[in-house]
């Protein structure tokens, strides 16, 4: 096009990436109470001038939280590989303005701290909480585990394969289908080298999700 236009180099556009990391990827806060699905993944990081990747390459964990009824990712927390997923339920919650209606995610959340994070989440009514027990899971006499106590019981009574049907848990593959979108859309390994920058570089690939999931989302339908 013949146009002399100055091009940053990569070391002042990976500077100028860290201010991105204040960009708002989530719509804008519901009045109604919303479903939210919790998942977590693992980018790998950039390896640099490797021209081949190591065989153990290191990574990070992406935690994110999805509206079950828009598609929408409305929270999301990227971390060491080391944090455990339940550790980041918190700081996952703090970016919900939306009241919650009810929060799903798989077995490897149900720990106490999880289900007081959420139930002490908001001001209004506290959220069901649909999450699996662990298989050697005991009936608990605190307060904040008694949803949780109810989950022991319908597992030992219809098993817990009918349980997932029954208590709406099955819909937590939105989440994972979200992180699917992420991984075959805006890819499975990080560009950027350093951690702030890499928070910045998730955010703005929800960002694009979101718009993409604006724009509307395929019908999808069970054939045979």
């Amino acid at each position: 096009m013949e146009l002399e236009l100055p091009i940053p180099d990569h070391t002042t556009l990976s500077r100028r990436a860290r201010k991105l990391a204040r960009i708002r990827f989530a719509p804008a806060a519901a009045s109604r109470p919303i479903h939210i699905l919790i998942d977590s993944t693992g980018p790998k990081i950039h390896v640099g001038n490797l021209r081949k990747p190591p065989k153990h390459r290191d990574w990070r964990k992406l935690h994110v939280a999805v509206d079950s009824k828009s598609g929408h990712v409305v929270a999301a927390e990227l971390t060491s590989k080391a944090a455990r997923d339940g550790a980041r339920v918190p700081a996952l919650l703090k970016q919900i303005e939306s009241p919650l209606a009810s929060v799903s995610a798989d077995g490897a959340y149900d720990t106490e701290s999880v289900y007081r994070a959420i139930s002490t989440h908001g001001a209004g009514r506290p959220a069901k909480i649909v999450i699996p027990p662990k298989r050697d899971a005991l009936l608990s006499s605190d307060p904040v585990l008694r949803e949780r106590n109810r989950h022991i019981r319908s597992v030992e009574k219809v098993g817990r394969r009918k349980w997932q049907s029954k208590s709406g848990y099955s819909k937590r593959s939105m989440a994972e289908n979200a992180i699917y979108r992420y991984k075959a859309i805006i890819g499975t390994d990080m560009r950027s080298r350093n951690l702030a920058c890499q928070r910045a570089e998730t955010k703005i690939g929800w960002k694009i999700l979101n718009t993409m999931t604006d724009l509307g989302m395929p019908q999808s339908y069970r054939v045979g």
